[in-house]
């Protein structure tokens, strides 16, 4: 509420008259000034009333008329002209310039002193001032009873009541929590670019233009990543009170945000027996008591040198990657050895294993790579946490994306596969050492081409009479014969457990 030059000439303890410039009566007025300086406006900061006996006006009704210009531009809002016994009133150039230019001209009669028209507008604006802090102190209140009784939504309500303005609140990857009102405007897509926009991310408190009204955009949460954004369309210039109450729901909004947090945190904290005894099988609590979500499920592998860590932030991105679902509340998250093991619904890509890795993945404590599975019911959750371990290795990997002879090799250990390709590659790679054959590399085109002497001579451009010579060599140093078929698939699996050279530069893989 403003104090204006017609609440002045309206004041019964004042005896103050208006004479001119009644179109400008409206204007608030910021503060009240005297002088009787001829040039006053190096002084003047705009919004004032000034009061004068008219000393400074000049002599000549140009000078007179120059006077009130220059308080025009200064921004002045009207003058107050002292009458008295020696002066009777504003020159007759001031009135008529007044009204040209709309600037009130005011007359302080009677025993009006100009002390009692100062303390006037100073007394309005000090009680303004204290009704300010009331109406502050009032939705403060009724902000955080609003946060007990109806959490984030209620908050947006009563700081959109109390600044005339529109709310908003995002999560940490800029979608709709809540607002007021509930609809999408266009200031919505401004704001969500704004928190996205990862090279100028806000961090506390930043002010966008929309127009003539201001975007108030804060930040949640003090250390990290930020836990969402709060923001505050104000129709109005944004002021500091409005800054205040703005701070006050979002230090509101980041306790619910970090309790919620929290929340979650000990819920997977108090469920991780009953989970780790359902994947791994081992006497603990009952499984079945475990609620999870409808199956089926997808098994993600997270390897992690700090796995307890690593499954905080993990209940902490369930959220980002499920949202504030049933889904999310019900999956199921623990450690196992030196890793953290997440059940999840399982969806066509992309899956929700995947971007929990995407969510988490950070280059000084990783996870640098996490493997999956599905599994149809409880009984699947053991061999789908060894398969989804067996895949964690760089990146994300899911067997069913994986070919079932390159899961074969996964499973096989260095090893064991050096032994079995010893066995039953040794003679040959010893006869190709000693006599400068290509005995394992023919066997290997041999069968890529499906036994066929024709298509595998083309390949290696030979005559098929050669082929045959080799492969009949071959047979003499393994001491059987290339038709059977276990021979054929115990060569197929040694030549294809490891990629090899080929003559022409590429690798057999």
């Amino acid at each position: 509420m403003t104090i204006t030059p017609r609440d002045i000439t309206a004041d019964p303890v004042l005896e103050v008259r208006a004479v001119a410039g009644h179109r400008g009566l409206d204007r608030p007025i910021r503060w009240a000034h005297v002088t009787e300086l001829h040039d006053p406006v190096r002084w003047l900061r705009g919004g004032e009333l000034v009061l004068t006996a008219g000393m400074g006006f000049g002599t000549t009704p140009d000078q007179r008329r120059a006077y009130l210009h220059r308080l025009h531009r200064a921004g002045c809002v009207a003058l107050a002209v002292a009458v008295d016994t020696r002066n009777h009133g504003a020159p007759p150039e001031i009135l008529a310039e007044g009204d040209r230019l709309g600037l009130p001209v005011l007359q302080v009669e009677g025993d009006t002193p100009f002390i009692a028209v100062v303390e006037t507008v100073a007394e309005h604006h000090a009680a303004e001032r204290t009704r300010e802090q009331d109406r502050v102190l009032a939705a403060q209140d009724a902000m955080a009873r609003a946060a007990l009784r109806t959490g984030p939504s209620g908050v947006l309500t009563e700081l959109a009541a109390a600044t005339h303005g529109h709310t908003l609140l995002l999560d940490r990857n800029g979608m709709t929590t809540a607002a007021v009102p509930r609809t999408e405007p266009p200031w919505h897509a401004r704001v969500r670019a704004s928190a996205l926009d990862r090279a100028r991310r806000p961090r506390g408190m930043t002010v966008l233009a929309d127009g003539e009204a201001s975007i108030l955009l804060q930040s949640l949460g003090t250390t990290g990543r930020a836990l969402g954004w709060l923001a505050l369309r104000s129709p109005t210039p944004v002021s500091p009170h409005t800054r205040m109450l703005a701070n006050d729901a979002a230090s509101l909004l980041a306790v619910d945000l970090l309790h919620s947090r929290q929340t979650r945190r000990i819920r997977h904290h108090e469920r991780a027996p009953l989970l780790r005894a359902a994947l791994t099988g081992a006497p603990g609590p009952r499984p079945d008591l475990l609620t999870l979500p409808d199956p089926p499920w997808e098994v993600v592998y997270l390897p992690s040198a700090e796995p307890e860590t690593l499954a905080d932030r993990a209940a902490d991105a369930l959220v980002d990657v499920l949202g504030d679902t049933d889904a999310a509340h019900r999956a199921g998250l623990c450690t196992v050895g030196g890793a953290v093991a997440a059940v999840l619904p399982r969806t066509p890509r992309p899956r929700h294993g995947e971007r929990l890795w995407s969510a988490l993945r950070d280059p000084s404590n990783g996870p640098h790579g996490a493997g999956a599975c599905g599994a149809r019911g409880p009984a699947d959750l053991p061999s789908a946490l060894d398969r989804a371990r067996q895949a964690a290795t760089e990146g994300y990997r899911h067997v069913d994306d994986t070919g079932a002879w390159e899961l074969l090799r996964s499973a096989v250990p260095p090893e064991g596969a050096h032994a079995f390709e010893q066995a039953v590659l040794g003679a040959l790679r010893d006869h190709d050492a000693r006599h400068g054959t290509e005995l394992v590399h023919t066997l290997r085109h041999y069968l890529d081409q499906g036994a066929q002497v024709e298509a595998t001579a083309r390949e290696l451009g030979v005559h098929r009479n050669t082929l045959r010579a080799r492969l009949r060599v071959a047979e003499r140093v393994l001491g059987r014969g290339l038709a059977e078929a276990r021979t054929r698939l115990e060569l197929w699996t040694a030549l294809n457990l490891e990629p090899m050279p080929c003559h022409d530069g590429t690798w057999h893989t």
